[in-house]
């Protein structure tokens, strides 16, 4: 092998490795079907690429019989997989239609080719798994016609899959084999992985939303992967939950965001929950995790600090939270999920914060409320920016940075 094909192969396997590294992550989140099946799917087209390639200490002949019996059994393999994603193993019935097909003539393919000589056995094994891809080809375009989104995919995996076993198949028995040869079976083999850990990401994000979901219940809010309004204010009742003889500091930021109905009304309710939607998640990054948050109507958050002794390090977090979300936002318009990743509009964030210090004594109503006015009075402001003045008794604007005295005494 030149040093073309073994660029081309080394990219392969790092790609496979790659992708194994990727189920271990997922095993560590207790995603382990999730995670079997990307383990399996690297592993298998790592050794069915070495087999093939001839990389197995072994004789010609043995080699040859080996490789017919790797071929079947990947090939089944890879209709299982995408039988189970396209959802044909979950009908009762329709199982045992779709794996007794299957399985019997993978058997019977391997009976058969103990019966011909090994590189006829070979063939007879690299012709089996191309007849059986271009069988899930026609079931997967079916179910795409269906209006199975996934059929499409399926059907673009399989080809690969079919271009990469046929070069693969040339290459074992042409050998040595030109590097053409090589590059076109190494790319459509990591096209497949690409599209297949596609796929597999898809089904793993599925789960990590249907998990937090199930851990909330109808307190979780899907736009913003925070808790629903009406959990936000449980949420303010446990911390302003007051005892008898004990006062604790609390840190209340409300933050309002002033153009997001303008936003609406020019770009309709999509772009709306994309807004939210960046905006949230930008808020997620930014906050400790020793902070409370919650949505605060339909366009806002509310930030809780409990033991919010050093009002210096809560005035500090909206300086920090403010400076997060005016940042511009690359807003798509479209309601199709092809046209998500294309920027419709860029969007910046009116953003309003009130910063204020209470006690666990204080109503929690009346807190909220306070901070909340204090957000929409800091749309005022040049800083956008707002807390309450206890020496003036009325509400002032927070300057965007720390003084500098109280840096120095920090």
């Amino acid at each position: 092998m030149d040093r073309v094909a073994a660029g081309f192969w080394g990219a392969f396997f790092c790609t496979a490795a790659l992708m194994l590294l990727m189920s271990l992550a997922a095993f560590v989140q207790s995603h382990k079907r999730v995670a079997l099946m990307a383990a399996l799917t690297s592993l298998v087209s790592a050794a069915f690429v070495v087999a093939y390639l001839g990389w197995l200490p072994i004789g010609l002949e043995v080699e040859a019989r080996v490789l017919g019996h790797v071929a079947v059994v990947a090939a089944i393999a890879l209709a299982l997989m995408l039988m189970l994603m396209l959802g044909m193993l979950r009908r009762g019935a329709v199982n045992q239609r779709a794996l007794v097909p299957v399985l019997a003539t993978g058997a019977l393919a391997i009976v058969v080719g103990w019966l011909l000589e090994p590189t006829q056995q070979l063939a007879l094994g690299s012709l089996y798994a191309m007849t059986l891809a271009a069988a899930m080809v026609v079931v997967a375009v079916r179910g795409a016609r269906r209006g199975d989104r996934a059929g499409w995919v399926a059907s673009a995996v399989l080809v690969l899959a079919m271009v990469s076993v046929a070069g693969l198949t040339w290459i074992a028995l042409k050998r040595p084999a030109e590097w053409p040869v090589h590059a076109v079976s190494a790319l459509a083999a990591i096209a497949y992985l690409c599209i297949i850990a596609r796929m597999l990401w898809a089904r793993y994000s599925y789960l990590l939303e249907l998990a937090e979901v199930m851990r909330h219940g109808p307190s979780y809010d899907p736009v913003t992967r925070m808790r629903s309004h009406s959990e936000t204010g449980q949420l303010v009742g446990d911390v302003f939950f007051r005892r008898e003889g004990e006062a604790q500091r609390v840190g209340v930021i409300a933050i309002c965001i002033a153009n997001l109905y303008a936003l609406e009304n020019l770009h309709g309710r999509a772009a709306f929950n994309h807004a939210l939607f960046v905006c949230a998640g930008r808020l997620r990054r930014c906050v400790p995790q020793y902070v409370e948050m919650g949505r605060l109507g339909e366009d806002g958050f509310l930030l809780l600090v409990r033991n919010g002794d050093d009002m210096s390090r809560v005035e500090q977090l909206a300086r920090t939270v403010r400076e997060r979300l005016a940042r511009p936002v690359a807003l798509s318009t479209s309601r199709d999920a092809a046209g998500l990743d294309a920027a419709g509009t860029t969007w910046i964030a009116e953003v309003g914060v009130g910063v204020l210090g209470t006690t666990t004594q204080a109503r929690p109503s009346q807190a909220v409320g306070t901070a909340r006015a204090m957000a929409r009075t800091a749309w005022s402001y040049g800083s956008r920016l707002a807390r309450y003045d206890t020496e003036a008794g009325q509400i002032a604007e927070l300057p965007p940075e720390e003084p500098r005295e109280q840096r120095e005494a920090a």
